[in-house]
């Protein structure tokens, strides 16, 4: 049995979600590169904990940090890692149900069905 879900061809539907995704991921990559990198008050603002505490996690090593001359700097995006790398009782993430899998996967499909499924 044959399921008719629109009348746009595999192709159609296929440049349409690319379309989306390269959207998607324009914006994500321009969010990314605003205020990716900062100084103490980013880790401070990521962390919630205090300058002292942050220095003191520095001097051990047990923080992910840059450093050139005295200045210290800190990526938005290593800090959010380590905060959740950190946790206990870590919830077990299904990568297989994230949008950006999910898009990926309906995309291969329609560009090369198996023979035990059928779009049309």
């Amino acid at each position: 049995m044959n399921i008719i879900l629109t009348n746009l061809t595999v192709e159609e539907i296929a440049r349409a979600i690319i379309r989306e995704m390269d959207s998607y991921f324009a914006a994500k990559m321009e969010e990314s590169r605003r205020d990716a990198f900062g100084g103490i008050d980013l880790a401070m603002e990521i962390t919630g904990l205090a300058k002292p505490t942050i220095y003191g996690l520095v001097s051990k090593r047990k923080i992910p940090h840059s450093k050139r001359g005295k200045k210290l700097y800190f990526s938005k995006q290593d800090l959010n890692q380590w905060i959740n790398d950190g946790e206990r009782g870590q919830k077990t993430e299904n990568k297989a149900l994230e949008p950006e899998t999910l898009v990926e996967g309906l995309v291969q499909i329609m560009i090369d069905p198996s023979p035990r499924m059928s779009i049309l």
